[in-house]
């Protein structure tokens, strides 16, 4: 599969499309609870609407991780040298290691200062690995 994946003119591009739906189906879920959160459309439920946004965010993390993945084994010797890259990696366990805290610690519930701090600083992440996605070409 490998093989047909670097040998394909199409086949490594409809990877990164796949890959960049995984990511808008991750952040745009993630932004759409947060801007519940902080006061949009309040007549919304923030229990209901978490449990369909963080399965969609989920799922696109699922599709997001095994395209990039398959991505990486492309060319894993030449990514592990790009600084974007290695960069993107840290912080995508930083932003898992705030997720597992934010829940952990039963934040959806809570909603206060601390958990609005962690959803922040999540789409500040986000925003910056998405960011780091595109720059590991120009590095």
């Amino acid at each position: 599969m490998l093989s047909a994946l670097v040998a394909s003119s199409w086949a490594y591009p409809a990877l990164e499309v796949v890959h960049l739906l995984g990511v808008a189906l991750l952040i745009g879920n993630l932004a759409v609870l947060e801007a519940r959160v902080f006061g949009a459309a309040p007549s919304l439920p923030v229990a209901a609407l978490a449990r369909l946004s963080l399965t969609l965010a989920i799922c696109g993390f699922a599709v997001a991780a095994a395209s990039g993945l398959l991505m990486f084994t492309t060319q894993a010797a030449e990514l592990l040298a790009n600084r974007a890259f290695v960069l993107k990696m840290v912080l995508l366990f930083v932003a898992g290691s705030n997720a597992a805290w934010f829940h952990g610690r039963g934040s959806l519930r809570r909603m206060d200062a601390l958990a609005r701090g962690q959803l922040v600083f999540s789409g500040l992440l986000w925003l910056i690995i998405l960011a780091l996605g595109r720059w590991i070409a120009y590095i």
